[in-house]
């Protein structure tokens, strides 16, 4: 075990140790060669019932020296060197020491202003982008992994568990990596190659910062796991930051706002401003609690419909009998207990951070009017459906990325139209009123998204987890186009003007 005054690899002389995690041990430390301070991580296993895994944790370790090295930000923690001390099993990690505090211990006094938060959030943002274009997820964005610099800017820390494109992955079947109530639905179910889920980390870390409580949180890892995939997330003091947050924290990853649509709209934040869509739609804040959208809010697919292996797509068409969240439930905790079998929540401890414990034309086109809200019956086909450049209302059953592939998607196609027969889907890299990268499933042509969600409730999909009104275009200016329920008092934008 290490101690106080060992010198590591003849140049790294420990000086007090800072914080301890799953990963192993952070140091403060004084590089004997540069006469300078930094922050030595040593990987290895504190628990003796993971000492088998060290090859893994080195894997790991060197995982984050590679990703750290793809990336020269103001806003990521720099890396200086990994050593391989002779004499010792496992790796160390020299970085950059940042003498200030995290995010998670700045919080335990309390909220921040929601400007602030904006601020903070912009920047945590601006590194993840530089990780994305680098082809690296964090995988782990949390308030314990943002510190701060003595100037008070923000940097993101650990990258430990992130995820290289182009690197094999050192996930385990059935072990699930990471914070349970800061991780995506979508990879609570098997998918982890989205970078839209690092925004979904980020949107409930903004929530914590300025609601001052963590939204799904729960007594035990599968009651976190269960709400994650289950539990609305109305924000209720954010003010300006509210519509960020209903715009991140829709469980369809299709549905939430790119990099930069982001930046804009926290941008916008900051400045104390309600965020408006870059159309100029404005995305007014909520202020009910019932789970459901803001007005006119900016991303462009349907909120929460990727609930897709455990939405039951024979459910869909079922008539009047209320929809209850067991099921749903119920699949979350089967995911839930054979993902914690090896579930590595206890080991990212707060002091694993490194530091401290711690397209096409833009113009309007012509509207449209389509004939009424009896949704079309095409005979069932895994061709996808072709819809004018002027578009249509839609309600929107379903999504799935098409990273999942061709046989995914027919399957689930299948699956639909044993009871919607009239089902379809679209490509939505082939209408930019879409977000790119997903297969859409759709029924019907309305006249607006009310009627859609009228259908919708016909067919007791009565929640935005189940079915929206979607407008589907070839037009960019059409992606604020949502109708999310109530019937009765939706919200979004319902026409097309």
């Amino acid at each position: 075990m290490s101690a106080p005054g060992e010198v590591i690899d003849g140049r790294f002389k420990l000086l007090e140790r800072l914080g301890s995690g799953g990963m192993g041990t952070v140091w403060r430390a004084r590089d004997l060669a540069l006469d300078r301070e930094v922050a030595l991580k040593e990987v290895r296993p504190l628990d003796p019932a993971f000492t088998d895994r060290n090859a893994v944790l080195r894997e790991r370790a060197l995982r984050e020296a590679r990703a750290l090295a793809r990336l020269s930000h103001p806003h990521v923690v720099a890396i200086h060197q990994i050593l391989e001390p002779h004499g010792h099993p496992h790796p160390w990690i020299a970085m950059e020491l940042l003498p200030g505090s995290t995010l998670e211990s700045r919080l335990a006094r309390g909220p921040l202003e929601p400007t602030e938060a904006a601020r903070i959030g912009r920047q945590v943002l601006s590194a993840l982008r530089a990780a994305h274009a680098a082809g690296i997820q964090h995988r782990d964005v949390k308030p314990a992994n943002v510190m701060f610099r003595e100037d008070g800017s923000a940097v993101l820390t650990d990258f430990g568990i992130a995820a290289l494109n182009g690197s094999t992955s050192l996930t385990q079947t059935g072990e699930m990596i990471g914070s349970p109530e800061y991780i995506a639905p979508e990879r609570i179910r098997g998918t982890d190659s989205d970078p839209a889920s690092d925004l979904w980390s980020l949107g409930v870390v903004l929530y914590l910062t300025v609601e001052g409580v963590s939204p799904l949180r729960r007594d035990t890892a599968l009651a976190t796991l269960a709400a994650v995939l289950d539990d609305p997330l109305p924000p209720v003091r954010s003010g300006p930051l509210a519509p960020v947050l209903e715009a991140l924290l829709v469980r369809d990853p299709a549905a939430r706002p790119d990099g930069a649509q982001l930046d804009a709209m926290l941008a916008e934040a900051e400045a104390g401003r309600t965020p408006r869509w870059s159309e100029g739609r404005t995305l007014a804040a909520r202020t009910s609690p019932a789970p459901s959208t803001a007005a006119d809010r900016t991303p462009p697919d349907p909120s929460t419909l990727v609930e897709s292996p455990h939405m039951d797509p024979h459910a869909v068409g079922r008539p009047s009998r209320r929809r209850r969240r067991t099921p749903v439930i119920a699949a979350a905790l089967v995911v839930a207990l054979a993902a914690t079998a090896a579930l590595l929540v206890t080991l990212r401890g707060n002091g694993d951070d490194g530091n401290e414990s711690k397209d096409r034309p833009t113009g309007s086109p012509t509207d449209s009017t389509t004939p009424s809200r009896t949704p079309e019956s095409p005979k069932p086909s895994s061709s996808p459906a072709l819809i004018p450049a002027a578009g249509r209302w839609v309600a929107m059953l379903y999504s799935e990325p098409t990273s999942n592939g061709d046989a995914t998607r027919d399957k689930r196609l299948a699956q639909l139209q044993q009871t919607v027969p009239d089902t379809q889907y679209v490509r939505s890299d082939e209408y930019p009123s879409l977000r790119p990268g997903y297969w859409v499933f759709f029924t019907g042509s309305f006249t607006d998204g009310r009627e859609a969600l009228s259908y919708c409730v016909e067919q007791d999909l009565t929640d935005n987890a189940k079915c929206v009104g979607r407008y589907i275009s070839s037009y960019i200016s059409d992606r604020g186009l949502e109708c999310h329920p109530p019937v009765s008092t939706p919200t979004g934008t319902c026409r097309r003007d």
